[in-house]
């Protein structure tokens, strides 16, 4: 079992530091991507704040299959190129939606929803799966997530296909 030091009353470039340390840590020499996914979903639950969703969605062929993940039942699938998730996997950008209402063609699995960010999963050049965050806050993610979330995205990248 792992013990974290992460505290979330400190600034957002030694939170995201701390996590993708914390990171590492569970993912080190373990092959198994979806044990890797679930470890990763539950630490940003547990670390992040105003979060109503975080996990993962795999591609799978040519669409997105709902992954491991902290929070209420999701969508199962999801047509590449729809929805907020669709968005990132198809383009490899990350998508920072301050208002889920506001984006075309937005998937509601939970209508509580109100801002997300998803970030695209890489290897090998490849899109292999999405990081998705909701919050029930409208605009919750800024900028300093964004990176945050892509770098340690990055770093375990490998570990998560």
């Amino acid at each position: 079992m792992h013990d974290f030091s992460i505290t979330q009353d400190q600034s957002t470039d030694i939170l995201y530091g701390d996590l993708i340390s914390a990171a590492r840590a569970l993912t080190d020499g373990e092959p198994d991507a979806i044990a890797n996914m679930a470890n990763i979903s539950a630490l940003i639950w547990q670390y992040i704040p105003d979060l109503n969703w975080a996990g993962f969605y795999r591609v799978m062929e040519d669409e997105l299959v709902l992954g491991p993940f902290q929070g209420k039942s999701a969508c199962i699938r999801i047509a590449m190129g729809k929805g907020v998730c669709g968005a990132a996997a198809s383009t490899n950008v990350v998508q920072r939606v301050a208002d889920v209402h506001a984006f075309p063609g937005h998937i509601a699995c939970d209508a509580d929803s109100r801002s997300e960010l998803v970030v695209p999963v890489c290897k090998d050049g490849k899109v292999i799966a999405v990081l998705d965050l909701d919050s029930p806050l409208p605009d919750r993610f800024s900028a300093a997530d964004e990176t945050g979330m892509t770098k340690l995205i990055a770093t375990i990248a490998n570990s998560l296909g």
